[in-house]
């Protein structure tokens, strides 16, 4: 302002001088008398002075103020404050006044106007402010940016010094950036994605008076890897929980085309599960269950049976990790029992296998024989034969003379890449000569090859049935194994006399697992899709990028087995992208990922019931025999998880045993303790009880063997009717039996429920030594009660002989003495009769083997639920029945053995519940 007030004094004074010369151009030129007598007058008055400064202008912030009036001297000075940023010059006209001759001022003389002109000088009192509080910039790693960004300060000074920002400064250190006096931003070197993702750096700005800005700027950079073609938004690995149903993969999943112009797009989705069982998660049933599963026609035979005591021709075979899997090296063979197999087989049959095969070994491919019947001496016909040759599959049958002496088709061949693929397949040849058809993998297939052969000529040689090689029994020293099979084989089956149906063939190679499509119809028409058979590949194809994206986030996993195996599933996703311009297209990697599938619960199969039979020797002798586990029950549990009731506590959670339903697939009564002798003894079971529950069953020395997939309830049925007989068991004192079951194969087996069965010999005593111990009560009379077992057994009482019920008549009087003794006994049967009279049970199994019984001759034998009020006539008459009944004592035993749980009531009043003693270990 100093400054400012120099200047204006300085024009004012420019002024003063133009009045003064103004005035000195007046006076001299004053001729005539008028106007030398007015400045003579002014003179003389005034002397000549200046009396005021006149400004020319509305509002104007200034005022002109005479200093001497003499001299002309004055100042213009401000009235207010003067703002450059609100106006930096002002222009206005001044005039000066002399004090005239009158006392108005319109009498005054004024000089001509003079321009005043000022500039008012700026001072830095604004710092420079961003046009925007951040700013942000995407670059792509690996590229020298000129300018990533450009960011702009002002400053609302007036001048040009002041208002104008000369430089721009990166505030924050140790970055990778630069920036220039204009604001542009670079990066001075190349950036990577991996490295850092994004950078914050702070910006500030200067005027050219070198003051900072107020406040720094946030810039913010991020770091956007190569634009590649691909799918985005997915995880390498899914979990699958078994029992989830249908589960997505790739729920997000969207595909990146670098704003490529694509027209359409084909996506293939695969499922890898070759290296899963038999080429995915199917049940691990026996062939012969899953035959019966399917609805397949009965009379199948399985050439490739688990190693056993009675199917040993595969024991020598190399086994997969499971046990119907059977892999060959081009050194096995198995030779086939005969009979196993009809030595000529009609024209209709069935041949079925899974194989898995790839390209022969060795230069020079030979056959490889997977089934084959030749000559087993002297000569090497081949009758009929199955085998790969070049990744061939090829089909012999060769008819003999007697049946047809014509020139007849007999080598079919087929040509299918997924022969030597290394990957299972199934394979059915359904002979309906002379036509053949093979089906892989549920698809039908022709031959495109078949060649004519004569009949063979008739011999009496006897053939040979062979897998994984042909027997070479003639023209050689030494018969010998020839034309070794590479590869692995599995459910190797021959089905004689009639073919299997399409839906037969299906359901066999269907798989329990694969992909899935949710909500088809949200798909949209704009998107074509086709699984194949097996549901492991699907092919979807489209030409609209988002509608693809939409129906691979609808692609799922599903496994519909209630115990899966776990482990790894590999996924591979393909595309391939067509584009409008041909020349340029792009290129999609393939999406490598895997699902999970975690262990499923465990069940718990568990076999309860009684553990412990006394039977008497007329039931092991009797057509039916003894009832072996009339009360079996099997019950399957899983052990489940439960969260404690109180959050804060860490005590580990409690598992809670729930019950589940599932199959079995076999169960196996052992006998232990040495075989059966069939001179005298086996174990029966009605086959009728089998197949009203499609169970089949093999019974030898050993023991029984029920096999077939069924229901739990319905092996516990079947198990109810398994017999024991024993035609002479008077030399046996006790047997043991063990049962044992399965599911999947041996994958899930129960307990080991042992049983032992003996014999209950009838007490025989004298008549002298009733009377001896006539007041003798038997000790430790005590029931055996399973209350987790409906309809158990109960034990069995005591029978009265003849000659003891004619001394309690003839001594009738005497039981009033022993009164109180029976008494006695009645307490300590009560417990045992208030559960026969809850159960409704028939007999009991008492576990007395180390007691000695002695029997009183007065002692009685009362039904349950009789008081003891009961007049002595009543008992005399009611022992007067047990004795006459006891005659059929074997008759109503069979009778009680049916009648488990029924009461018992004659028309003559209650029955009388057999009682059977083990008197071993009496005297006689």
């Amino acid at each position: 302002m100093h400054q400012f007030l120099l200047q204006l004094r300085r024009q004012i004074s420019a002024l003063d001088r133009a009045f003064h010369i103004i005035l000195g151009l007046v006076e001299p030129g004053a001729q005539s008398a008028g106007l030398a007598e007015k400045r003579s007058e002014h003179l003389s008055y005034h002397r000549g002075e200046i009396c005021a400064f006149k400004i020319h202008g509305q509002e104007l912030p200034f005022e002109a103020v005479v200093l001497n009036k003499t001299s002309g001297e004055g100042r213009l000075r401000a009235k207010s404050p003067i703002d450059c940023e609100l106006q930096k010059e002002y222009t206005f006209i001044i005039q000066a006044y002399d004090c005239g001759v009158g006392p108005r001022e319109t009498a005054w003389k004024k000089s001509h106007k003079a321009v005043v002109h000022i500039q008012v000088k700026d001072v830095n009192e604004f710092a420079p402010t961003f046009k925007e509080p951040a700013y942000r910039a995407v670059v792509t790693e690996g590229k020298i940016y000129d300018s990533i960004l450009q960011v702009e300060a002002v400053d609302e000074d007036c001048s040009p010094q002041y208002s104008q920002i000369c430089n721009y400064e990166i505030v924050t250190t140790d970055v990778p950036f630069a920036i220039d006096k204009n604001g542009n931003i670079r990066n001075t070197e190349k950036l990577s994605y991996d490295k850092q993702r994004q950078y914050e750096i702070l910006v500030t700005a200067y005027d050219c008076g070198q003051k900072p800005a107020a406040q720094d700027t946030l810039v913010q950079v991020d770091v956007k890897p190569v634009c590649k073609p691909g799918w985005q938004d997915w995880t390498k690995r899914i979990e699958y929980q078994p029992g989830s149903g249908s589960v997505p993969l790739f729920p997000s999943i969207h595909l990146e085309t670098c704003d490529g112009a694509v027209s359409s797009i084909q996506i293939t989705t695969e499922l890898q599960t070759n290296y899963i069982g038999k080429g995915c998660d199917r049940e691990t049933y026996s062939e012969r269950s899953l035959q019966k599963l399917c609805g397949a026609s009965s009379g199948i035979i399985d050439l490739m049976p688990s190693p056993s005591a009675a199917t040993n021709w595969t024991a020598g075979l190399l086994v997969d990790s499971s046990e119907m899997i059977f892999k060959f090296d081009g050194r096995q063979g198995a030779k086939i029992p005969d009979g196993i197999v009809p030595k000529n087989l009609t024209d209709q049959f069935t041949i079925t296998m899974w194989m898995k095969h790839g390209p022969s070994p060795g230069v020079r491919a030979e056959k490889e024989t997977i089934l084959c019947n030749s000559d087993k001496t002297e000569m090497n016909r081949h009758h009929y034969a199955l085998y790969v040759h070049n990744c061939r599959l090829v089909f012999l049958l060769r008819k003999d003379f007697d049946q047809a002496d014509t020139f007849r088709p007999a080598e079919f061949h087929w040509k299918l890449d997924q022969i030597c693929d290394k990957e299972w397949h199934y394979y059915v040849i359904n002979v309906e000569f002379p036509v053949v058809t093979l089906y892989m993998d549920g698809a039908t297939y022709e031959p495109y090859l078949v060649t004519n052969d004569w009949p063979i000529h008739p011999s009496h040689i006897a053939m040979q049935l062979t897998v994984g090689a042909c027997w070479q029994g003639g023209e050689v020293t030494k018969p010998r194994f020839a034309q070794f099979f590479h590869g692995s084989l599995a459910s190797l089956t021959i089905r004689p006399g009639k073919m299997e149906s399409q839906k037969v063939i299906s359901c066999l190679q269907a798989c329990k697992e694969g992909l899935d499509i949710n909500s088809l119809e949200s798909l949209g028409q704009g998107i074509k899709y086709h699984f194949n058979p097996s549901q492991s590949v699907l092919v979807m194809e489209g030409d609209d990028i988002g509608n693809i994206n939409r129906a691979l986030q609808k692609v799922s996993y599903i496994n519909s087995r209630q115990f899966p195996t776990a482990g790894v599933r590999r996924l591979r996703v393909s595309s391939k992208v067509q584009c409008f311009g041909e020349d340029v297209c792009i290129s999609v990697p393939d999406m490598d990922a895997y699902v999970m599938v975690l262990q499923a619960i465990e069940p718990q199969i568990s076999l309860r019931g009684t553990d412990h039979l006394w039977r008497p020797t007329t039931q092991f002798e009797s057509a039916r025999g003894v009832t072996l586990f009339p009360d079996l029950k099997i019950v399957s549990t899983f052990a489940k998880a439960e969260a404690p009731g109180d959050l804060r506590t860490t005590a580990p959670k409690s598992a809670v045993l729930e019950e589940m339903l599932h199959n079995l697939d076999f169960c196996d009564i052992l006998v232990l303790g040495g075989d059966l002798d069939p001179r005298q003894e086996c174990l029966e079971l009605n086959h009728s009880e089998l197949h009203q529950r499609h169970l089949d069953a093999t019974n030898s020395t050993a023991g029984y063997s029920i096999y077939g997939v069924g229901s739990m309830s319905r092996y516990e049925q079947v198990l109810h009717h398994i017999r024991y007989r024993n035609w002479h068991p008077g030399s046996l004192e006790t047997r043991r039996f063990r049962i044992k079951c399965s599911e999947l194969n041996g994958r899930y087996t129960s307990n080991e429920f042992n049983l032992e069965v003996s014999v209950l010999r009838e007490a025989r005593v004298s008549d002298k030594e009733h009377v001896n111990h006539l007041i003798v009560q038997p000790p430790f009379l005590q029931s055996v009660h399973h209350p987790e077992s409906q309809g158990s057994i109960q034990r069995s009482s005591v029978v009265p002989s003849i000659a003891t019920v004619v001394i309690i008549i003839s001594v009738c009087m005497l039981v009033f003495v022993v009164a109180m003794g029976v008494y006695r006994v009645r307490i300590a049967h009560q417990h045992f009769t208030q559960e026969a009279e809850a159960a409704k049970e028939a007999e009991m199994d008492w576990d007395d083997s180390a007691l000695t019984i002695t029997v009183n001759p007065m002692e009685k034998h009362e039904e349950p639920g009789h008081g003891e009020e009961e007049t002595e006539e009543e008992e005399e008459v009611e022992e007067d029945v047990s004795s006459s009944s006891s005659e059929s004592e074997d008759s109503e035993e069979e009778e009680e053995e049916e009648g488990v749980g029924r009461g018992r009531h004659g028309q003559s009043g209650a029955r009388h519940t057999q009682l059977e003693w083990d008197d071993s270990a009496l005297p006689y």
